[in-house]
C-alpha cells in the first residue's frame, strides 16, 4: 500500500471521527461562529476522503484503462475533491434557502462536466 493511499485512509477515519464529534458535541446555538465552519470543514474532508477511496476502488476494479496505481490515485483524489466541493456548495445553498432539486442536479452536473473535460 502506498503512503498516499494510507494517508487518505487515515484521513477518512479522522474526518469521520471529527464529523461525529461536531454533530454530537458542538452546539450551533451556543457557538455558531465555531460550529458552522467546523461542520462544513468536517463534512468536506469526510466526503472528499471517502469519495476518493470509493473512486479508487471503482477504477481498480473496472478494467477499461491501462493506468498505473499513481494515475488511478491522482484521478480518484481529484474526483473526490470535486465531489466534496459540490457537496459543500449544495449545503451552502441549503443553508441560504436557495436549494431546489434541479439546482442540486445542475451543481453536480457542472462538476461532472468539468471532470469529463479534463484529459486523463
Amino acid at each position: 500500500m502506498t503512503s498516499l493511499l494510507f494517508g487518505i485512509i487515515l484521513s477518512a477515519l479522522l474526518s469521520l471521527t471529527s464529523l461525529l464529534v461536531v454533530l454530537f458535541r458542538v452546539s450551533p446555538l451556543s457557538a455558531p461562529g465555531q460550529a458552522l465552519p467546523a461542520f462544513f470543514l468536517s463534512v468536506f474532508l469526510s466526503v472528499s476522503s471517502i469519495a476518493t477511496l470509493l473512486f479508487f476502488v471503482l477504477w481498480k476494479t473496472v478494467p477499461i484503462h491501462t493506468w498505473d496505481m499513481g494515475k488511478i490515485l491522482s484521478i480518484s483524489l481529484r474526483q473526490g475533491i470535486f465531489l466534496g466541493v459540490a457537496t459543500m456548495i449544495l449545503l451552502l445553498f441549503h443553508l441560504l434557502g436557495l436549494l431546489t432539486w434541479w439546482i442540486a442536479i445542475l451543481i453536480y452536473a457542472m462538476f461532472v462536466l468539468i471532470e469529463m473535460a479534463m484529459s486523463h
